[in-house]
């Protein structure tokens, strides 16, 4: 199986995008770095596709894209019948985003304050408050991508991720460990689940960052 190519995200080196246009050719002068990156978007997906006939490709922070790389997106997104895109109907565009978060956490606390466990949220309590809708998403900063998704029913599943609570914090700590080969004790890893800040600030429930932060945390414990 090809290995995928690498797609371009906001954080690549400008120098990097300014030095090159699409094919490989001299980026044509003045021609913007958003106009470059969709060039690009659009060969790499083409070139990943053609590649690699189930292809994943995986947005994180969905809800920073720029117009420019989302209209590059959406072409390969949409619903093909001919004969010559049917290995594109087989990929799948997973996009990350915290978009909802607020709405996902109202939801996750109340059914803390009644006494629920997070285990008894069903998906219907998340997605019945219409936290991904375009009317709530107009409401969010940055939500050009999102409300483009859902207004063009590009969209086929939503997957809401409920928030990181002390334990699930604890269990990132573990494996972090565990993933360096370093010892740990249950004491160790209450003390990196403490260095985490938790809201809302009464009732100090839920981590305000997620696993990946919690590696760097372990450094401070290292004999």
């Amino acid at each position: 199986r090809a290995r995928p190519t690498p797609l371009p995200g906001p954080l690549h080196s400008r120098s990097l995008i300014a030095a090159m246009g699409p094919a490989g050719l001299p980026a044509p002068r003045g021609l913007g770095l958003p106009s470059l990156l969709q060039a690009q978007l659009q060969r790499q997906i083409s070139e990943t596709l053609q590649r690699c006939r189930q292809a994943l490709l995986i947005f994180d922070e969905a809800e920073k894209l720029h117009s420019n790389l989302l209209d590059a997106i959406t072409p390969f997104m949409a619903q093909h019948t001919s004969k010559g895109q049917a290995d594109q109907q087989r990929s799948i565009f997973l996009f990350l985003s915290n978009l909802g978060g607020n709405t996902i956490n109202e939801v996750a606390l109340e059914f803390w304050r009644a006494g629920r466990a997070r285990e008894e949220i069903p998906l219907e309590a998340v997605l019945g408050e219409q936290a991904l809708t375009p009317g709530v998403v107009d409401n969010e900063k940055n939500s050009y991508a999102h409300r483009q998704l859902l207004r063009e029913k590009l969209i086929d599943f939503v997957v809401p991720f409920l928030p990181l609570e002390y334990q699930h914090v604890r269990l990132c700590a573990r494996d972090a460990f565990l993933a360096r080969g370093l010892p740990y004790t249950e004491a160790t890893l209450d003390q990196v689940a403490q260095m985490m800040v938790f809201v809302p600030k009464e009732e100090k429930l839920f981590s305000a960052q997620g696993c990946k932060s919690v590696p760097q945390r372990i450094n401070y414990f290292l004999p």
